[in-house]
C-alpha cells in the first residue's frame, strides 16, 4: 500500500490524515484494560472450539458481561470502523412491539444523551463520515448493529466517537415528540418496501417457518404497532434488551488495539443493565405435522398468486437449528457440505444452459436466524408446467443422492474452493478494517467463531483426503434429510394449481436423472489457438503522471494502446479491465432489444470453439472473470485476477474481439429471463423507473428503452450475431492492468494477445456523432402508472449538465452542489415531513461524451405528497441559487468528500477509474493533479454560481409515477408534513 500512499502524495493533492503513514497514536504503555483476555485466557469467542485463535484480534469481557474485539488494520489507512452489537432483533419483541427493535435503531441516531434533536447525521458528518455509508445501521429478526467507520481519525475523533455511540446505546432520549416524529420515517421505509415483492416475501416466510416466531416477525413491524408506539413502550424495550451482557463491541482500525480497549471500558465499563435480565424467547423448531411420513416428511404447502410476479418454486428440507461447538471438526463438515452443494449445483447449471425445463436451479444450506437449518432449493420454470420443472430439478437432486460423484467431480469444485482460499490469504493485508469488523459481528450473531485465513486454508488443504466420493455422497444426503419439507410455488394464473397440486408433486417419487453429470473433459490455454501473429511495441513510455513514473502507456503496432501499473500496494490483487468500441452510441434505435440481451448473453455465447461449460473449465482453480457492460461511449470487460493468471485473463478477452463464438443457447436463455422478469418492473414505482427513467431522461431514444416481451420474442440468435458480430471490431481498444503482476511477462502476454488482434475498423462518424438528448423544458410532469399498492409512488425532477474532458474540474464542483442538495432535501422530505425514507440527488457527468450530464432528485413517497416533493426541491434550488450556502454546511459536504477520496485513493481501482481513457486523452492524467481539491475545495459563491447556471436556468423535468387508477396530485393538501417540508 506504501506506493499507493506515495503516488497520492506525489501528486500533491492536499493530502488528508488519512493518507499518513504514522501510527494514528503515539505509543503509551498504560495500565492493561481490565477486561482484556490475555495469559493464556481462552477468548470468548473461542469457548468450546479447538479452531486456532486469529492472533490479529484482541478480546475482552467485562464484569458487567459486554464482550469487545479490537485489532490494528490499515485498510483504509487512517480510518477505524466501530460497530456496536446488540443482542435484539425482531424475534426478541412481544406481539404488540412488532417494529420496536428497528424503531428503536431509528430513534438511538435521533437524539440521545450527547447529541440534540436531528444532530447525528450533521455530526457525523462534520468528524468526516458520510451519512448512510460511513454511519449506519441494521435490524434483523436476531440482532441490531449500529456501524460506523470514522476518517481521517485523531484521538480526538475517536474520543468523541465513542462517547456519541455510548450515549445512542445507554441513553436515547426515548420521548413522545421523538417517537411521534420517527414513526412515520418508518412508515415511509416500509412503504417503499411494500408491494408483490414484499406480498411474496411475507406469504413465503409464513409458510416456510410456520409455528415459529420467524413466521411472523419481519423488522419492519407493522403499521398497527407502529403507530401505537409510545416513549413509554420504547423505553421498556429498551430496558429490557440494550443492555451490557447483550453488547459485542467490534473496532478495527489504524489505531492500537490497546487504545481502543481502553476506549471500550471507558466509556462502556460501568454500564449497567436496568432491571433483571431477561433471557432470549424461544424462537421455535420446525416441526412436521402430525401423521407425516418420516421418509418424505411433508408439510406446509401454499400457492401465492401474484399477477406481475416471475413463476418460481421453493422447497425447503428444514431441520432445528441448535448452538454448536464451533470446532475444526464441525467446519470440516461444513467443507464436505459445501463441495456436496456445489456438484448439485453445477449439474442443476448444466441442465439449464442445455435448455431444460427451468430457466435457474440452485440448491443452499442455510442456518437462518438461529431458528432453522435448512436447505433450500429454488428454480423458475420455463413455462406453465412447473411440475415437469419440479421434476427435472428433483431428478438432478435424486442421482445426487442414489450414487457417489466421480472424483474429477469433486477435484473440479476443490480446485476453486482453494483458490477462493489462497486468494483470501494473499490478499490478507488489504482485507478493509470494516470487513473484518463485520465478520466478527457476523459470526456472534450465529455463535460461532472466527479463523484466520491462514487457518482456513490448512484446514481444508488438510482434509483433502476426506473428499472421497462416499464422503460426498454421505453429506449430500444429509443436506437433503430432515424433520419437515415446506414448498411455495409463485404464479401468475391461479389455474396452475394449488397446494394440493404442490403436494402431490411433491410427494411423489423422484426418479434418478444422471444426464447431467459432467464427464471428464480436461482444456489447457496450451491447447487453444493464437489470437494472432504477436504484435509489435511502439511505444512505452511513462503516462506523464507527475511523480508516478512507474505508471506506463503502451502502444502496440495494430493501435491498441495500454495502460499499465504494477505495484505492490493488494498483495494477490490484480485488475484488467479493456474499453473498446462506442458503447451506446454503436446501436440503431432497431437493436434495442439486442443491447440488453448483450450484457445478459455476450460472454456467455463463448470464444472459438469454447462455450460457456468450457469457459467454466478453463478457468477452473483459477482467479478469473468477464464482466461485461456498456458504458456511454465504450464496451468494458473487467476481471480481478492475479498475477499467475493475467496472462490467460488477457487471452480470454482478446479473443472474444478476435474470434467470439455465436452460441445461440445464452441467447435463448437471455431472452427466457427478461420476459419472465418483464412484468415485475410493474409492480412498483421503484421498479417502473428502472424500466423507463433511462429511456426518458434520454428524451425516449429507443436505444435506451427495456424491450418489452414483444421485441424479445422477435429476437432472434441470428439478429443477435448481426448486430454484435461487427461492434467487436469496431474502434479503439485501450487495456488497463493495474496490481501487483510481473511487468515484463504481462507486457509479454499482451503482445500475444491484445497486440495480436487484427486492426480495428474506425467508429463510422455518423455513430462518433450520436450524443444524448434531454427533453425539452415545459411546466408539464410525465405521469407513468405502476400495478403495486395503492399508497406508493416516486417523484423524480432532473435537470441536464453536461460532459467530457474539458469541464470535468465543474463537475468535481457540481459533486459538491449535489451533495448539499441532498442534504436539504433529506432535511426537508425525511426529517422534517417524514414523507420519504430516503430521498436522493446524484450528479451523472460522463466523461466520454461532451454532453448528457444529468443532476437528479428523487423520492418514494405518497402519491398525495407528490406536489410536496417538486415543491420542496425547486424551493431548494431557489434557495441555493439566491442565497450562498452557510460555511458549515459546506464543511458538512467537504469533510466526507475529502476523506472518502482519501480512502479511495490506497487502492489500485481509484486509480484505474480516473486514468481511464488516458492513453488516448492525455488532458486525464494532467487533471489528476487536483482530483481532491476540485471535489473537497470551493467556496458559497461557487456554489451559488453553479445553482444558477445548472438547476434554476430552466425548470426542471419533472416524472411521477403513481397508482394505476388514480390522477396525479398537483395540489399540495391540507396537513402538517407539507408545512414541515417547505418549512413553514
Amino acid at each position: 500500500m506504501k506506493s499507493l500512499l506515495r503516488a497520492f502524495s506525489a501528486l500533491i493533492l492536499l493530502a488528508a490524515p488519512a493518507a499518513t503513514i504514522q501510527p494514528a497514536f503515539a505509543k503509551e504503555e498504560p495500565a492493561l484494560p481490565q477486561g482484556l483476555q490475555t495469559d493464556g485466557e481462552t477468548p470468548w469467542i473461542y469457548r468450546g472450539s479447538d479452531v486456532p485463535q486469529d492472533k490479529d484480534w484482541l478480546f475482552g469481557e467485562l464484569d458487567n458481561g459486554l464482550r469487545y474485539a479490537v485489532r490494528n488494520n490499515r485498510v483504509p489507512p487512517g480510518q477505524v470502523s466501530i460497530r456496536v452489537r446488540i443482542d435484539a432483533g425482531s424475534l426478541h419483541e412481544k406481539e404488540s412491539e412488532r417494529g420496536f427493535a428497528h424503531l428503536m435503531e431509528h430513534l438511538s441516531f435521533r437524539e440521545s444523551k450527547y447529541l440534540g434533536p436531528a444532530e447525528a447525521i450533521p455530526t457525523w458528518q462534520r468528524l468526516g463520515a458520510t451519512f448512510g455509508s460511513d454511519t449506519n445501521a441494521e435490524t434483523t429478526p436476531t440482532q441490531t448493529v449500529y456501524k460506523l467507520d470514522i476518517p481521517g481519525i485523531t484521538p480526538a475523533k475517536l474520543q468523541e466517537s465513542f462517547k456519541l455511540l455510548s450515549g445512542m446505546m445507554r441513553d436515547p432520549v426515548l420521548s413522545e415528540e421523538n417517537v411521534k416524529a420517527e414513526v412515520p420515517i418508518v412508515l415511509a421505509e416500509k412503504r417503499e418496501r411494500g408491494g408483490a415483492g414484499m406480498r411474496v416475501n411475507d406469504q413465503t416466510r409464513q409458510t416456510l417457518f410456520a409455528g415459529q416466531l420467524l413466521a411472523t416477525r419481519l423488522p419492519i413491524g407493522t403499521d398497527e404497532t407502529l403507530t401505537a408506539a409510545t416513549g413509554k413502550a420504547l423505553q421498556a424495550f429498551h430496558d429490557r434488551w440494550y443492555r451490557p451482557e447483550n453488547t459485542v463491541i467490534v473496532v478495527a482500525g489504524d489505531a492500537d488495539p490497546m487504545e481502543l480497549a481502553r476506549l471500550v471500558e471507558q466509556w462502556f465499563g460501568d454500564w449497567k443493565g436496568k432491571g433483571p435480565h431477561v433471557p432470549a424467547p424461544d424462537f421455535g423448531d420446525p416441526v412436521a405435522p402430525e401423521g407425516a411420513d418420516p421418509a418424505n416428511p411433508l408439510g406446509e404447502m401454499a400457492v401465492i398468486v401474484e399477477p406481475d410476479m416471475p413463476r418460481t418454486f421453493t422447497y425447503a428440507v428444514m431441520r432445528p437449528w441448535r448452538p454448536v461447538n464451533d470446532t475444526i471438526v464441525y467446519n470440516q463438515g461444513l467443507l464436505l457440505d459445501a463441495v456436496a452443494q456445489s456438484i448439485i449445483n453445477r449439474r442443476l447449471e448444466a441442465r439449464a444452459r442445455a435448455g431444460g425445463s427451468f430457466l435457474y436451479a440452485q440448491v443452499a444450506q442455510d442456518d437462518v436466524s438461529r431458528s432453522t437449518d435448512a436447505t433450500f432449493i429454488s428454480f423458475a420454470p420455463l413455462s406453465a408446467d412447473w411440475q415437469s420443472a419440479l421434476a427435472d430439478v428433483r431428478g438432478v437432486i435424486a442421482d445426487a443422492l442414489a450414487s457417489p460423484p466421480t472424483q474429477e467431480e469433486i477435484d473440479r469444485e476443490l480446485a476453486e474452493f482453494d483458490i477462493a482460499f489462497a486468494s483470501e490469504l494473499e490478499q490478507k493485508t488489504v482485507l478493509a478494517g470494516s470487513k473484518l469488523a463485520d465478520q466478527i459481528v457476523q459470526a456472534v450473531d450465529i455463535r460461532e467463531t472466527v479463523a484466520a485465513p491462514e487457518t482456513v486454508l490448512n484446514v481444508f488443504r488438510g482434509m483433502k483426503d476426506r473428499f472421497t466420493p462416499d464422503e460426498v455422497l454421505k453429506h449430500s444426503r444429509q443436506l437433503l434429510q430432515g424433520d419437515v419439507i415446506r414448498a411455495i410455488l409463485v404464479t401468475s394464473d391461479a389455474s396452475e394449481g394449488d397446494a394440493a397440486a404442490v403436494r402431490t408433486a411433491l410427494a411423489a417419487d423422484a426418479v434418478p436423472d444422471g444426464s447431467a453429470r459432467l464427464a471428464a473433459n480436461s482444456i489447457s490455454f496450451d491447447d487453444l489457438p493464437p489470437v494472432g501473429k504477436p504484435g509489435k511495441v511502439l511505444s512505452d513510455e511513462s503516462l506523464g503522471l507527475t511523480g508516478i513514473p512507474d505508471i506506463e502507456r503502451v502502444e502496440f503496432d495494430n493501435g491498441v494502446h495500454a495502460i499499465l501499473w504494477s505495484n505492490d500496494a493488494e498483495p494477490g490483487r490484480v485488475t484488467v479491465k479493456v474499453r473498446f468500441g462506442a458503447g451506446y452510441r454503436a446501436f440503431k434505435p432497431e437493436d434495442a432489444p439486442y443491447v440488453a440481451l448483450g450484457e445478459m448473453a455476450l460472454v456467455g455465447s463463448g470464444i472459438g470453439d469454447l462455450g460457456q461449460e468450457e469457459l467454466d473449465r478453463i478457468s477452473n482453480g483459477r482467479k478469473m472473470g468477464f464482466d461485461f457492460s456498456i458504458e456511454d461511449a465504450v464496451f468494458t470487460f473487467t476481471a480481478q485476477t492475479r498475477s499467475a493468471d493475467v496472462a490467460d485473463q488477457l487471452y480470454l478477452f482478446a479473443a472474444k474481439l478476435g474470434m467470439p463464438r455465436w452460441d445461440p443457447n445464452p441467447v435463448q436463455r437471455a431472452k427466457a429471463a427478461a420476459e419472465l422478469a418483464y412484468d415485475t418492473f410493474a409492480t412498483s414505482p421503484g421498479g417502473v423507473l428502472n424500466r423507463d427513467l433511462d429511456y426518458l431522461l434520454k428524451d425516449r431514444d429507443p436505444r435506451f428503452a427495456t424491450p418489452d416481451r414483444a421485441m424479445l420474442e422477435s429476437a432472434t440468435p441470428e439478429q443477435f450475431r448481426k448486430v454484435w458480430e461487427p461492434l467487436l471490431k469496431q474502434g479503439p481498444v485501450e487495456v488497463l492492468v493495474f496490481g501487483e503482476f510481473d511487468h515484463d511477462a504481462t507486457l509479454e502476454a499482451l503482445r500475444r494477445t491484445f497486440g495480436a488482434l487484427a486492426p480495428r475498423k474506425p467508429i463510422p462518424a455518423d455513430v462518433a456523432a450520436r450524443l444524448p438528448s434531454f427533453p425539452e423544458a415545459d411546466d408539464q410532469t410525465t405521469v407513468l402508472t405502476h400495478r403495486g399498492d395503492a399508497n406508493q409512488a416516486a417523484a423524480v425532477i432532473a435537470w441536464p449538465s453536461g460532459g467530457g474532458v474539458e469541464s470535468l474540474r465543474e463537475s468535481r464542483q457540481l459533486e459538491i452542489l449535489t451533495q448539499l442538495f441532498n442534504n436539504r432535501l433529506m432535511d426537508a422530505m425525511r426529517e422534517r415531513a417524514g414523507a420519504s425514507y430516503a430521498p436522493q440527488v446524484v450528479s451523472d457527468w460522463p466523461k466520454d461524451l461532451s454532453k448528457g450530464g444529468t443532476i437528479l432528485a428523487f423520492a418514494q413517497l405518497k402519491p398525495e405528497d407528490v406536489p410536496v416533493f417538486f415543491a420542496a426541491a425547486e424551493q431548494i434550488v431557489q434557495d441555493l441559487a439566491a442565497t450562498p450556502p452557510t460555511e458549515d454546511e459546506l464543511e458538512r459536504v467537504t469533510e466526507p468528500l475529502r476523506q472518502l477520496i482519501s480512502r479511495a485513493s490506497t487502492g489500485n481501482n481509484f486509480w484505474l477509474y480516473h486514468l481511464e481513457g488516458a492513453s488516448f486523452d492525455p488532458r486525464r492524467v494532467q487533471l489528476m493533479r487536483s482530483l481532491l481539491s476540485d471535489y473537497s475545495q470551493t467556496t458559497p459563491e461557487i456554489m451559488q454560481i453553479l445553482a444558477k447556471r445548472y438547476l434554476a436556468a430552466r425548470p426542471g423535468w419533472q416524472l411521477a409515477v403513481i397508482p394505476e387508477g388514480q390522477t396525479l396530485a398537483t395540489a399540495i393538501g391540507p396537513g402538517s408534513s407539507a408545512a414541515r417540508a417547505l418549512g413553514r
